[in-house]
């Protein structure tokens, strides 16, 4: 399947909106559905921690949550953000699990220590801090919770508690466009990506990184995808070489 730039994903995205008449809010939906469907698929028998972030990737992150109590899951939501600071679309989705009743802990201004007592005991924690239009490395709240999450799963694994983590699209700290991981990077054991692998996908040294790939559609129609040289997705998977 072909890769997709960053600016590429925006355009796709923009157009699904604004040509094809497709509100934001319900790409956000089929998006985070199609991932809480998939992570179910693959085995819960645990807790699922989800650390969101305040953009788009955060809202996917407040539908998986929401999707995966309707399945039977115990979930918790862990804000890297203050809840004013999210806006559009994710905002919605936050109040939405606010009003329903989900385990939400706001850790914007927590330390390392905080984060590791919110992670510990998951048996899967779901990365949807940082999306695709993230470059650089991580900063603030985004790069403690990297930090205290790569902390949990290596200290888990050692003690015998295998603990698995799923990034959202492409895993928090790594460019989309180039693959390179410049500061504290999510170790995804499954990312699930939407509508393609992201260009960053191709580059070798991102391997360490994105595991196991999943393709996800959001509901683009056919046309508009190939436009862009990309097939429907239909959930595969694999990783990327």
């Amino acid at each position: 399947m072909r890769s997709l730039t960053r600016a590429e994903v925006r355009e796709i995205d923009r157009l699904a909106i604004e040509e094809f008449g497709i509100p934001g809010i319900v790409l956000m939906e089929n998006a985070g559905g199609g991932v809480a469907r998939l992570l179910d698929s693959l085995g819960v028998d645990g807790p699922v921690a989800i650390a969101c972030g305040r953009g788009n990737n955060g809202g996917d992150g407040f539908v998986i949550a929401r999707h995966l109590e309707a399945l039977g899951h115990e979930v918790r939501i862990l804000l890297a953000a203050e809840p004013p600071a999210h806006a559009g679309d994710a905002a919605a989705n936050l109040h939405t699990a606010e009003r329903a009743g989900l385990a939400i802990a706001c850790l914007a201004a927590a330390g390392s220590a905080e984060w590791r007592r919110h992670l510990d005991g998951a048996a899967w924690i779901v990365d949807a801090l940082l999306g695709t239009g993230s470059s650089g490395p991580p900063r603030a709240a985004a790069a403690v919770a990297i930090e205290a999450l790569e902390y949990v799963r290596d200290a888990a694994r050692s003690a015998g508690r295998p603990v698995k983590t799923l990034a959202v699209d492409l895993p928090s700290g790594l460019d989309a466009d180039t693959g390179d991981a410049p500061g504290w990077c999510v170790r995804a054991d499954v990312t699930a990506t939407f509508v393609a692998p992201k260009r960053g996908f191709d580059n070798a040294a991102a391997r360490d990184f994105i595991g196991e790939v999943h393709v996800l559609g959001i509901g683009a129609p056919v046309s508009l995808l190939e436009r862009f040289g990309v097939s429907p997705a239909v959930r595969g998977r694999g990783t990327c070489s």
